[in-house]
């Protein structure tokens, strides 16, 4: 599978690829602790690409406190990201499992909620997911056997895990 970036860039399997999937970029699906885990992530693995799938309207939870959506706010507390960071909204579900076909490790966060759809997609066409250590993911992950699962808050260890399965992508590959 390939999967074309908005800039024409065409990202495959042998790249290193990290996602991360939300109907909604906002906190109850862990899009904060994402993005305060990518700088490590960045800064330790500077071939890796980052896609990020995701609207700006709010699912579940509030509002950003300023006034902006959770991307802007999030962008504002961290900074400016490198070309490497790919914001692609929403997309279609044809281009959706193409990304995650291509994905060498997906990123997926939630609080103690429903299980998301994407998660279950990105296992089923044999990605790999870090997975935050909250319920319902602890009933699909099992840590080190299915995925790697990490405090949901724990940035650090985020980035981290993320920086250390982008490493070791084949050897996570045959989990």
């Amino acid at each position: 599978a390939r999967f074309a970036l908005p800039g024409g860039q065409e990202l495959g399997r042998g790249d290193e690829v990290l996602t991360y999937v939300a109907r909604n970029l906002e906190p109850y699906r862990g899009f904060h602790t994402f993005m305060r885990a990518l700088p490590k992530v960045l800064a330790q693995r500077p071939d890796a690409q980052v896609v990020i799938v995701g609207g700006d309207s709010v699912s579940y939870g509030g509002s950003a406190p300023d006034g902006k959506n959770w991307r802007e706010h999030m962008l504002a507390e961290v900074g400016p990201l490198p070309g490497r960071v790919h914001f692609v909204g929403r997309l279609a579900y044809a281009d959706y499992v193409r990304l995650i076909q291509v994905s060498s490790v997906h990123a997926y966060l939630t609080y103690p909620f429903v299980l998301s759809w994407s998660m279950l997609e990105v296992m089923a066409v044999g990605g790999f997911v870090v997975g935050s250590a909250t319920p319902p993911v602890e009933e699909v992950i099992t840590d080190g056997e299915t995925g790697w699962r990490v405090d949901f808050f724990d940035k650090t260890a985020w980035g981290e895990r993320l920086a250390e399965a982008l490493a070791r992508r084949s050897d996570v590959d045959d989990l």
